[in-house]
């Protein structure tokens, strides 16, 4: 059993931790984006590796749970413990100095705390880059991204954030410290522990620290707007830009009507790249080498696509403010998501060949439970659809909250029975700890539960988050 986190233990953690570390103001800390949960605890955020190290060990001695906490912006509840005894909210924004950089080894070495537009800047200054992009870069932070394991825009090419990573430096539960910020591609010594860290959510063990992998920085980049007839179309244009482009292709969106149309209807403000807008659009982006031309290979892709009936119509930038302007309308989308209101919303990912039969199917599922709107976009080159189901107008998401359970369960099952996942890039947290239940494989709930009895018996890292305390 743990102990709440009381004005005793927060008596016992000031002789441990400088004034600076205790937070005066600390509702930001005790929510999460979508305000599904209300937490509550110490909240303390230490100024470095040895500061971690001994609030951990604090916490272990005194069997007081530990909720890691990075840029707040996860969409799952892992940053809020909103049951049980108080905990220590531990948050990782004062370690925010990057502490090395390595340009000739594409390599750069931060704290957990860094913000991630930060690390992408400092990779820039170098003539690099880092390549995880998100919406939430502005305020996300290095720790809780590898914690989660995050995907973003740029997947189809560079991989999640555990590809970004080389190295990780770690408070283990009992307060001791992991020193494993190697720079090296290639040690096979034993376990890959970062491996097992990154996509933890911090239910193993604090990041405090991360060695990054960096990559050139693309000679020129451009994008395109194309209409196709269909998901299955966009699935064959996926495969044609990649078989003409290679390693060129950095994204590969796919956007519904009825994002454009939440955007017409309640904002932000875009400009919309057709006068009649099709049912389907994807958003194609590349960064290619020197001596390529990303507009003249963008109309010889849609020339191919044209002829062979996949696309309709199609816009290319032609500038840096044009290609801007085109991902502004793919990042408005869950700000206009957010301003309707949805009844229930998925991050679910499937293989590439069953996604448009997914969506397909997905519409008749909804259909037998009542009557919405469904706004389906992600990032269809790794198969991650943000499947979000929404009233009809008139109504709003209180007039559904007796059918959020039918539809996220209907969501879920289809995913599941066509061999995807329930949770693509955002994580389990406390949200989808049934479902990973519900829908794990039994060994490998066998074996999660076996490692985390392993390396946290008193359960005292993120309690209830991944796996039931």
């Amino acid at each position: 059993m743990l102990n709440p986190a009381d004005d005793a233990f927060a008596v016992q953690l000031r002789q441990v931790l400088p004034a600076a570390a205790f937070k005066d103001d600390t509702a930001p800390y005790l929510t999460e984006p979508r305000g599904r949960w209300q937490g509550r605890g110490i909240v303390v955020a230490p100024g470095n590796v040895a500061e971690v190290a001994a609030v951990v060990s604090a916490c272990h001695l005194a069997r007081v749970g530990v909720v890691p906490y990075s840029g707040g912006t996860g969409l799952v509840g892992g940053q809020i413990m909103p049951d049980g005894p108080a905990p220590v909210i531990l948050s990782l924004e004062r370690m925010n100095q990057i502490r090395a950089v390595y340009p000739l080894e594409n390599t750069m070495i931060v704290d957990a705390g860094v913000i991630l537009a930060d690390v992408q800047k400092a990779a820039q200054d170098v003539d690099r880059m880092f390549p995880l992009s998100l919406a939430s870069e502005g305020s996300a932070r290095i720790g809780g991204l590898l914690s989660t394991n995050a995907g973003g825009v740029n997947v189809l090419r560079y991989g999640n954030a555990r590809a970004q990573c080389l190295g990780l430096e770690v408070v283990r539960p009992d307060g001791s410290i992991w020193h494993g910020l190697t720079r090296l591609r290639k040690d096979n010594t034993g376990y890959d522990l970062r491996n097992l860290m990154i996509g933890a959510e911090g239910t193993l063990g604090v990041i405090t620290g991360a060695a990054l992998r960096l990559v050139p920085q693309p000679a020129s980049v451009g994008a395109a707007i194309l209409a196709v007839p269909s998901p299955a179309a966009a699935l064959e244009l996926l495969a044609l830009a990649q078989a003409q482009l290679g390693d060129a292709v950095s994204a590969f969106e796919l956007i519904h009507r009825q994002g454009m149309d939440f955007l017409a209807e309640v904002g932000p403000a875009v400009k919309a790249p057709f006068a009649d807008q099709p049912d389907w659009i994807v958003l194609v982006d590349l960064g290619m080498p020197q001596g390529g031309v990303p507009e003249a290979a963008l109309a010889r892709l849609f020339e191919t696509a044209a002829d062979m009936g996949l696309v309709q119509d199609g816009v290319i930038a032609q500038s840096l403010a044009d290609r801007q302007a085109f991902w502004h309308i793919r990042e408005s989308i869950p700000e206009a998501n957010r301003r309707v209101g949805s009844v229930s919303s998925h991050d679910i990912s499937l293989p590439l060949g069953a996604v448009a039969e997914f969506i397909a199917q997905g519409a008749g599922e909804i259909a037998k439970i009542g009557t919405f709107r469904i706004n389906c976009f992600g990032h269809l080159g790794d198969g991650n659809l943000h499947y979000n189901v929404f009233p009809v107008p008139g109504r709003s998401r209180e007039d559904h909250l007796s059918d959020r359970t039918a539809v996220k369960t209907a969501v879920h099952d289809l995913t599941h029975a066509m061999g995807g996942s329930v949770s693509a890039e955002h994580g389990i947290g406390r949200l989808k700890v049934e479902d990973l239940i519900s829908y794990g494989d039994p060994a490998k709930l066998a074996m999660m539960r076996a490692i985390k009895s392993a390396l946290d018996p008193h359960y005292i890292m993120n309690p209830g988050a991944v796996l039931p305390v």
